[in-house]
């Protein structure tokens, strides 16, 4: 099958750029940074241009596009992240809509981060309560929820009858590359400071890529599926225990804590933002679960040891 990742370019769509080509696949990535051999097409994300071209006969669409959340939380940042993600997902939208051939199923990013924090009971597709209006949390935390919210408004607005919908409200994928959310994690752990932070109530969900990748085709070929669909484990804990296993899988003794002002200051001095580390994004994969989809590591356990096991192989 032929797959067009807009936003492909980043650690998620490289990730699963090699996973499908690895399978066969053809792969096309949409990016502002074109390559010169046809791999990656030029494209803005605002505007059509010869890039549509792909679209046009292409068999899936993974929109992937939007700034980067790993970052200040700034007006102007949040700004940014909002028409990123609108503006890419209604130009996609009329590419689609105007194809001669258009692809039988759009797989759209959007993100766990449009359910409620929450403690006590989990965010399925069913029964989650969405964020926005949550007593107690910083009042700049609502506009990540608008954020999500606008993205997928502006993926039920698209006109594509001949095409599939789905939107894929995706946790933290877990993968054993430099630079991502595990390594980040795992630089943490290393210099003794995985412990919990601002108590470790917080629940964290996650998914391992692999399975990510399964879900995808999953989502691919299950043609009864559409709307929203939550990508993530069926094993979300609070960050406390989230955390402690990943110290045991490292082998890392101490994980000292950290209060909410703490880290407050280690995401100025990262240059990212507390929300990320803060709120609790308690989310389960109903839709996947009851459509039969199996996880290869449903458990963060499992999913730790294979992932650690991954990072001491690899080179360097």
């Amino acid at each position: 099958m032929k797959f067009v990742i807009p936003g492909g370019c980043g650690q998620l769509g490289q990730m699963l750029e090699r996973a499908l080509v690895a399978r066969g696949h053809q792969v096309v990535l949409l990016s502002r940074t074109p390559s010169g051999d046809g791999r990656v097409l030029a494209w803005d994300g605002r505007t059509l241009g010869p890039w549509a071209d792909a679209i046009d006969g292409s068999d899936v669409v993974i929109n992937l596009a939007g700034r980067s959340v790993n970052c200040r939380y700034t007006k102007h940042n949040l700004t940014d992240m909002l028409l990123s993600r609108v503006d890419s997902t209604r130009v996609l939208g009329q590419a689609i809509g105007a194809a001669a051939r258009p692809p039988r199923v759009w797989l759209q990013s959007s993100t766990a981060t449009i359910y409620a924090h929450r403690f006590d009971a989990a965010n399925d597709e069913a029964t989650g309560i969405l964020g926005g209006d949550e007593p107690g949390v910083p009042r700049y935390w609502a506009f990540s929820v608008r954020i999500a919210t606008e993205w997928e408004h502006e993926l039920d607005l698209a006109v594509t009858p001949q095409t599939r919908k789905v939107a894929m409200r995706t946790a933290m994928v877990m993968g054993p590359e430099r630079g991502g959310t595990l390594d980040v994690l795992l630089g943490l752990v290393r210099f003794g400071l995985g412990g919990a932070v601002a108590g470790g109530r917080q629940y964290m969900s996650w998914m391992h890529e692999r399975d990510f990748v399964e879900a995808i085709e999953f989502l691919v070929a299950r043609e009864d599926l559409d709307g929203a669909i939550n990508l993530a484990a069926p094993d979300p804990l609070q960050q406390r225990a989230f955390m402690a296993t990943l110290r045991e899988a490292a082998g890392a003794v101490v994980g000292l804590p950290a209060t909410a002002w703490m880290a407050e200051l280690g995401a100025l001095a990262m240059r990212s933002d507390s929300e990320l580390l803060l709120k609790s994004r308690r989310v389960v994969p109903g839709r996947l679960l009851d459509a039969g989809f199996r996880f290869a590591f449903p458990t963060w356990a499992e999913a730790a040891r294979d992932l650690i096991a991954q990072v001491r192989a690899r080179p360097g």
